[in-house]
C-alpha cells in the first residue's frame, strides 16, 4: 500500500482521542479478525476468478475490488482484473502487482466481445461484477463464452451503489439478473433496492464492505497535516473523505459551516477528494465567506494517517451503499457525523457508535459537529465504541472469506456439472 505512512508523532489537539479504555460496553467484543482462515484448495486445484470493474476510477467498488483481489488466498485462487476504462485505480492494482486488462470500448455490445475474447484463454470458473456496466458486459460475455462452446464461468455481481437506475437500465438489470448466479448486497438498504427494482430470480447474499485493520487500526496520524495547509497546530480539523459528487453531501456541509464557526472559530474544514463538483463547491465557499477555514485537498494518497488526525470525521451523503469512509474513520477511532441514509444507520448507533443527522440538513449538521468539537468525553466515547464495533463486524477477513466461500461454492457446482476435477 506504499504510500499509506505512518507518521512518527500525533499533533496535540488530537491527544484527547484515546483509542482504547476500560467503558462498560453494550456488548461483548470480539476478535474474529484475529483468528487466521483455515481455509484450504477445494478439490480440482485453484479457483479461476475473474474481477470486472465498470470503471477504473476511485470509489468505493474500486477500493473493495482491491482490498479483495489483494486479500484472496493466492493458494486457492487464480485472480486476473478486468477494468472497462482506464484510471487510477487500474495503475494502483498494477503497482501491486496485478495485470490488468483495460476494455475501453464505450459501446456495450462490442465491449462484451472484447471481453469474452479476452477471458477465454483463461477459461475463468467465475466472473465476479461490480457495478452497473460490469454486470451488463460481464453477464453477457460469461454467456458468449458458452455459446462459443466454452465452459460459462458462474456469474457473481455485487451491488455497490445506491444509485436510482432510469428505467432503461431497471429494465436491462431485471432481464439479466435471472442469468446471474449469485447477487451480493453491501447493506440491507441495497438489498431492498434490488427488491424494489424486481430484481428476482437469483441468490442474494448480504456482505458487508471491510476495513483493512492493517492500515487503519494502529495508523498514526498524519504529523505534517497542519503544516500542509498552513493550520494552526491548535486548531481542530474536521474532515470529510469523499468523491467531490453532488450525491456526497458537501454543499450540505458548507451550508453549515458558518454555524459551526460561529461556536469553533478555531476550527478548519478539510475537503478530501477529487470530482466534478470542485469548482462549485469553491465558489459555494467563497459566497459563504469561509474560504479562509475551509481547504480542498484534492486526492491524497496517505487517507488513513488524514483521517486518523481528523477531530471529526463527517460523511454528509445524500445517498450511500453502505459508506466505507465512516467504517475506516471508526477504525481508527475518529468520532463521527454522518447522515441517516442507505447503509449508514446499519453502522452506527446515533449517539453510541456515531452521530447521524438528516440528510440535507446544514443546522443539525452543525449541530452535531458542534457537540463533538465541545465535549471531548462524549467524542471520546463513541470513537471508542465505533472502533471496537468495526472489529466486532466489519473487519476485512471478514468480508474476503464470505465471498470466498462463494467462489468455492460456485467452481464447485460448476465442476460437479461437467464432471471434471479441474
Amino acid at each position: 500500500m506504499g504510500a499509506e505512512h505512518a507518521a512518527e508523532h500525533a499533533p496535540e489537539h488530537a491527544a484527547h482521542h484515546s483509542p482504547r479504555s476500560d467503558v462498560e460496553l453494550t456488548h461483548e467484543i470480539i476478535e474474529p479478525c484475529l483468528e487466521q482462515s483455515a481455509r484450504r484448495p477445494i478439490d480440482g486445484g485453484r479457483v479461476r476468478v475473474v474481477e470486472v470493474m465498470a470503471t477504473g476510477t476511485n470509489g468505493g467498488a474500486q477500493e473493495h475490488v482491491y482490498s479483495l483481489v489483494t486479500r484472496l488466498n493466492q493458494k486457492c485462487y487464480d485472480v486476473r482484473v478486468v477494468s472497462l476504462s482506464h484510471g487510477s485505480s487500474v495503475r494502483r492494482l498494477e503497482r501491486a502487482g496485478f495485470d490488468v486488462t483495460v476494455i475501453d470500448e464505450p459501446d456495450d455490445g462490442r465491449a462484451v466481445h472484447a471481453l469474452a475474447d479476452a477471458l477465454a484463454p483463461f477459461q475463468p470458473e467465475v466472473v465476479h461484477n461490480h457495478m452497473y456496466r460490469a454486470e451488463v458486459v460481464g453477464t453477457r460475455a460469461a454467456y458468449l463464452l458458452g455459446e462459443k462452446g466454452c465452459r460459462r464461468p458462474a456469474v457473481i455481481s455485487t451491488v455497490h451503489s445506491s444509485r436510482i437506475r432510469c428505467g432503461d437500465d431497471r429494465l436491462t438489470l431485471r432481464r439479466l439478473t435471472p442469468l446471474m448466479d449469485r447477487l451480493i448486497v453491501v447493506s440491507k438498504a441495497i438489498e431492498q433496492k434490488i427488491r424494489e427494482e424486481g430484481r428476482d430470480g437469483t441468490p442474494v447474499s448480504l456482505i458487508y464492505n471491510g476495513v483493512d485493520l492493517q492500515r487503519y487500526n494502529h495508523q498514526q496520524p498524519c504529523c505534517t497535516l497542519h503544516e500542509d495547509y498552513d493550520i494552526p497546530e491548535a486548531s481542530p480539523i474536521v474532515g470529510v473523505v469523499a468523491r467531490l459528487e453532488a450525491e456526497k453531501g458537501h454543499r450540505t456541509l458548507l451550508d453549515a459551516w458558518p454555524a459551526v464557526q460561529a461556536i469553533h472559530p478555531e476550527a478548519w474544514l478539510l475537503i478530501v477528494g477529487e470530482g466534478s463538483e470542485r469548482n462549485a463547491l469553491e465558489a459555494q465557499a467563497a459566497e459563504l465567506g469561509i474560504s479562509s477555514r475551509v481547504v480542498f485537498a484534492g486526492r491524497r494518497e496517505d487517507v488513513p494517517a488524514v483521517t486518523a488526525a481528523l477531530d471529526v470525521a463527517v460523511l454528509p451523503s445524500y445517498r450511500e451503499a453502505q459508506g466505507l469512509s465512516v467504517l475506516e474513520a471508526m477504525a481508527l477511532s475518529r468520532p463521527v457525523v454522518a447522515s441517516r441514509v442507505g447503509g449508514i444507520p446499519e453502522m452506527i448507533e446515533d449517539g453510541v457508535s456515531g452521530l447521524m443527522v438528516p440528510p440535507n440538513d446544514s443546522p443539525a449538521l452543525a449541530g452535531a459537529i458542534n457537540r463533538l468539537l465541545s465535549d471531548h468525553p462524549f467524542a471520546d466515547m463513541i470513537a471508542r465504541r465505533g472502533h471496537d464495533l468495526v472489529h466486532e463486524r466489519f473487519c476485512i477477513e471478514l468480508m474476503v472469506d464470505s465471498v470466498e466461500t462463494i467462489y468455492d461454492e460456485a467452481a464447485a457446482r460448476l465442476r460437479a456439472s461437467h464432471g471434471v476435477a479441474s
